[in-house]
């Protein structure tokens, strides 16, 4: 049972192996096996690479199993239009565009699978690309908010510098009416005579200006500072917003970019690996002698091609044949005096009649 149905994988005619050693069929089922398993690992590994598109077991296992579907029809079709012949490198050069094939599928098959066995390796790869992202996102994004914090803290300090001279011109009030009180400076007179109490009074508007600028400045700093608190507000909202497309980068295309950046030794070995189980079945083919199902299928296939042959032949010679008959009929008819007349009277007939025609219809029109 087993054998039959790796037969019937590797394409072979079942009626003629019927009448074929057990060795031929054992060959054949040999080649059946490796093209049935060689799906089975096409299945495995298109299923993984659709579970890293669609996230979904349901989804990744029905479309696997389509893809080893297709694996398995065109390994078993590489494998049975594959016909021996007397010479090896004619047999090589009819194979050529198969193992050309085979070195396409060896290669979609195995670069899933490459990314399921390195996969922690790739993990650490996309770790880092992702760590780097997040940094390249919050500097991009901080491009857009800094101008305008700049500007805000610019303010600020421009309100705090109005203060700080405001205090240094009152301090400076504050020393010259001292300055007068002690005599050092000024009249020189000891004592808080009128110009004591003239600079007293600058010094005490100086003061209460001061006092002003102090609560308005300092309600704008506030009023300035709240709009930097929104603005810090808005950029940590756009980094949450935009930091899961960074963290959802770890799709097909991005595992693929992530093993191309590890050593490519391993990998080729894999791919060396799927490419002799890919090849395998035309290799056994074209190493195997000519056996007996070789020589039965050559056999009625030359049959077929005579009786083609034959049929065609003989739809040749009938063509040919009833063809000279014709001519032969016809031209003999031509010679009768009887069908001549025959013809003559007819066409007279035929042209009174259109003559006829003419003139009523000529009359209806005058």
């Amino acid at each position: 049972m087993l054998q039959r149905f790796f037969i019937f994988c590797s394409g072979a005619d079942t009626d003629i192996l019927k009448d074929c050693s057990s060795g031929e069929n054992t060959k054949y089922a040999g080649i059946g096996a490796t093209v049935f398993f060689t799906a089975v690992m096409a299945t495995i590994a298109g299923a993984y690479a659709l579970f890293t598109v669609f996230d979904n077991v349901f989804t990744a296992i029905f479309f696997g199993m389509i893809w080893g579907l297709l694996i398995f029809n065109l390994d078993r079709f590489i494998v049975s239009t594959i016909k021996k012949r007397e010479n090896f490198f004619d047999e090589l050069i009819q194979a050529s565009p198969r193992i050309l094939l085979a070195v396409i599928i060896a290669i979609v098959i195995s670069k899933p699978l490459e990314m399921k066995i390195f996969e922690k390796e790739i993990n650490q790869v996309l770790l880092e690309e992702k760590n780097e992202l997040t940094l390249q996102n919050k500097d991009q994004l901080a491009l857009q908010f800094t101008p305008a914090v700049q500007a805000l803290e610019s303010d600020i300090e421009t309100l705090k510098q109005e203060v700080v001279t405001k205090e240094s011109e009152v301090n400076a009030l504050y020393d010259t009416y001292i300055a007068e009180a002690e005599g050092r400076a000024g009249t020189e007179l000891l004592g808080k005579g009128p110009v004591y109490k003239e600079k007293r009074d600058k010094h005490d508007a100086a003061l209460a200006e001061l006092k002003t600028l102090k609560e308005t400045n300092s309600e704008k700093i506030e009023a300035i500072e709240s709009q930097i608190g929104t603005l810090a507000t808005e950029y940590q909202t756009k980094v949450a917003e935009t930091q899961p497309i960074i963290d959802g980068f770890d799709g097909l295309m991005a595992r693929i970019t992530a093993l191309n950046k590890l050593p490519w030794l391993p990998s080729f070995f894999i791919f060396l690996l799927f490419l002799a189980i890919e090849t395998s079945p035309i290799i056994a083919k074209l190493l195997s002698p000519k056996g007996a199902y070789d020589l039965k299928l050559a056999e009625q296939e030359g049959a077929v091609t005579s009786w083609v042959a034959q049929q065609k032949m003989q739809r040749d010679v009938l063509v040919t044949t009833d063809r000279d008959v014709n001519n032969r009929v016809y031209a003999d008819i031509a010679e009768e005096q009887e069908l001549y007349e025959y013809k003559r009277k007819i066409a007279r007939e035929l042209m009174q009649l259109q003559a006829d025609a003419f003139y009523k219809k000529q009359k209806g029109v005058l």
